[in-house]
């Protein structure tokens, strides 16, 4: 049978594929914005930007950004992992009103940058950065929300936490505890409950139950019976308080006496003379860290498509910067492509980009007609989904997972974590880079092809080929001119990686192998890697660094 005769099905894109997959796109993009609202209220809330702006940054990503992006199924809104540095922006530009519109201005400029790195096509950069690190930052990040978030559940003003650096909110959990308001802790506490129960549900059709539905359900409820709305000086900050989109963008209060818009068009650039060192850094952390958590996501949800389709990450991030510039105009934050709504997207069942765009629509007639229903929200029931979103990014299981791949890797994972903690993400992630090209060195990797690869093909016949990779070793350093020369390979054909002259083929190029070779396979050729009998396995993972052992 040709090639020709073994193409997959296919969704078609545009309106094609909204006319051909309206109901299940349709239906998915309802689930997911179930999923989006509270936690884009959450996510903006934790950030210190107006409640309301979480949704406006959502309806962007589905409203518009679906239009540009290069993968089909992932869902575009503001996202955990952007907390700690959009809470940081604002602090850096002086808090308050004037703290926002600063950082607004960064974000612009932040999606500028995205947009060129698409245009240079620098998606594939995402590669560069080592495994181990990145899933560090994630972690840090995961502690960093946790940190302020156990407070706001045990409904601490959050006036008592502004300032405070995330170990310093650490080391405030004990007295919050003994200082708790019981009516919101109670609310509290059984949102997260109930998050962690679902977690271990087996049941098909009640995993496909949106939890935060099932909090809402139970939190808003449980609001009124408590009367937390009227109860003393809590009232200003036990419930959600977003007011009226249309408001927000015309002189209204967007949130009484924190926050006030001042027309459609809220960023401001000053900060580029009054605060120059600052507006760089965040710059550099929104367009950086934005992009790198969006690929991520990407490449992710591209092996979870049951088509097997593969975004264009460039195009992508073209995307994205637009909604990133978009969204930072207008007062939103950055977005991205975010994991738990893109797997939701796919388990729900969604085949093309429309059900990102039908989310954004759901959430714009939820700001125009559901705001009354939106304001019954608990704050504390928010604050309990991000403590869990967080809790998830730095799991147990993650530290003994990075321990399993290897002790080297646990080194590094866990350097990064508390670099992270202890100064900022950008000082966090350069050290857990820094750290691994040393171990690199130290485990047999040449200065020489640090960041050079040397990789030759041999065209044994029409049909064969053999990739050699001839000294020096794979890693994540030099892992992108491996992959131009992979690239130049025909489809379709035999094919075999021999690494046995490699001194060394780290963890991230090993990740990355074995994308290269799936990748390959579903082009219909055959891949194999071969020439590890000669390697030391460094850990007890099918994916640890190997290293060439001593003749």
């Amino acid at each position: 049978m040709s090639i020709e005769t073994k193409k997959r099905y296919i969704p078609s894109d545009g309106l094609e594929g909204l006319k051909q997959n309206f109901s299940k796109d349709a239906l998915s993009g309802f689930l997911v914005f179930l999923l989006a609202l509270p936690l884009s209220l959450g996510i903006a809330k934790a950030s210190d930007f107006p409640a309301i702006f979480g949704l406006v940054t959502a309806i962007i990503g589905g409203v518009v950004v679906s239009f540009f992006a290069g993968s089909r199924l992932t869902i575009k809104g503001p996202a955990a992992g952007l907390i700690a540095i959009c809470g940081g922006a604002i602090t850096a530009f002086g808090g308050g009103d004037t703290g926002w519109h600063l950082a607004l201005g960064a974000i612009v400029v932040a999606g500028i940058i995205q947009v060129l790195f698409g245009v240079f096509k620098l998606g594939k950069l995402a590669d560069f950065f080592p495994g181990a690190a990145i899933h560090g930052m994630l972690a840090a990040i995961g502690i960093i929300i946790m940190s302020k978030q156990i407070h706001s559940i045990l409904g601490i003003d959050p006036k008592l936490l502004k300032g405070k650096e995330p170990l310093e909110l650490l080391a405030m959990i004990p007295e919050s505890i003994m200082h708790e308001n019981a009516h919101i802790a109670e609310i509290g506490i059984a949102c997260l409950l109930i998050l962690i129960g679902m977690s271990f549900v087996k049941h098909q059709k009640l995993k496909k139950t949106p939890a935060p539905l099932v909090v809402l359900i139970v939190a808003i409820p449980l609001g009124f019976v408590l009367h937390i709305k009227t109860e003393g000086a809590i009232a200003n900050f036990s419930l959600v308080k977003i007011g009226s989109i249309f408001d927000s963008f015309i002189d209204g209060s967007v949130m009484k006496g924190d926050f006030m818009s001042r027309g459609i068009l809220n960023a401001d650039f000053s900060a580029l003379s009054t605060h120059a060192g600052d507006f760089v850094m965040y710059v550099i952390l929104f367009s950086l860290i934005g992009s790198l958590e969006s690929l991520l996501t990407a490449k992710a949800i591209d092996n979870l498509d049951p088509f097997k389709r593969k975004s264009d990450f460039n195009k992508d991030l073209i995307a994205v910067g637009i909604g990133n510039s978009l969204s930072g105009l207008l007062g939103g934050l950055p977005m991205i492509s975010e994991v738990a709504r893109s797997s939701a997207n796919v388990s729900n069942g969604a085949r093309t980009r429309w059900a990102n765009f039908f989310h954004g629509v759901f959430l714009l007639l939820a700001v125009l007609v559901a705001v009354p229903v939106i304001e019954m929200i608990p704050n504390a029931a928010l604050a309990a989904m991000l403590t869990f979103v967080g809790f998830k990014l730095a799991h147990p299981k993650e530290f003994v997972h990075m321990f399993h791949i290897g002790k080297e890797q646990f080194v590094i994972f866990t350097v990064t974590v508390v670099v992270t903690l202890a100064t900022d993400l950008l000082v966090g992630v350069g050290t857990g880079i820094v750290l691994e090209l040393i171990i690199n060195l130290v485990n047999g990797a040449s200065l020489k092809n640090l960041f050079k690869s040397e990789v030759s093909i041999t065209k044994h016949s029409e049909e064969n080929y053999t990739v050699t990779i001839n000294s020096g070793g794979l890693m994540f350093s030099n892992i992108l001119g491996f992959k131009k020369v992979f690239a130049t390979l025909p489809q379709g054909k035999h094919v075999i990686i021999d690494v046995s002259k490699a001194e060394i083929v780290d963890h991230t190029s090993i990740l990355t192998l074995n994308g290269l070779v799936e990748d390959y396979k579903d082009n219909f050729g055959t891949i194999k890697v071969d020439g590890f009998k000669n390697h030391k396995q460094l850990g007890h993972a099918p994916t640890s660094t190997r290293i060439l052992k001593l003749s």
